[in-house]
């Protein structure tokens, strides 16, 4: 079956890049971190989360992948980056990184992000990473997100 047009690009932005990773569309939802862990069959905390800060000065869009099983502590985002953070709204996730909130994938987005990745994902040997589609994940490891998202590995809950 082909894949949504969303989960295509990804697919796409993986193959540029040298990752052998094949997306999966879903029939269920892998909207939220607990649905996507059921449906792949993995721990929640293996699910690789895409949030979509805004830079409250700058308006800089800022990625920050959680493990599923983790709230992202604002403020230590915040000292990370040098500014307060807000939560966007759908319109912005979607004009930054060309994806709807609930399928944002760790790379191939409209623009270069700023990224920080949970050290918690590291503990594992695989996780799964949203795909474009609220229904798409691929699977992959700690060590390929970092190489994708040249994303730098904090301590990101409270």
């Amino acid at each position: 079956m082909p894949l949504s047009p969303s989960a295509q690009k990804v697919q796409e932005a993986l193959a540029a890049l040298g990752f052998p990773h094949q997306v999966i569309e879903h029939e269920q939802t892998t909207r939220t971190s607990a649905e996507a862990a059921q449906v792949v069959g993995c721990e929640v905390g293996q699910i690789a989360k895409s949030l979509i800060f805004k830079g409250k000065q700058s308006g800089r869009a800022v990625l920050v992948i959680a493990s599923g099983a983790n709230r992202v502590d604002e403020k230590k985002l915040r000292d990370l980056l040098g500014e307060k953070v807000e939560k966007p709204d759908a319109d912005f996730v979607r004009s930054r990184t060309g994806f709807v909130i609930g399928g944002v994938p760790p790379l191939g987005h409209v623009e270069p992000l700023i990224t920080f990745i949970d050290e918690d994902l590291m503990r594992y040997d695989s996780i799964w990473a949203a795909a474009g589609t609220p229904n798409a994940v691929f699977p992959l490891t700690p060590d390929d997100l970092l190489k994708m998202t040249n994303g730098k590995v904090a301590v990101m809950k409270p």
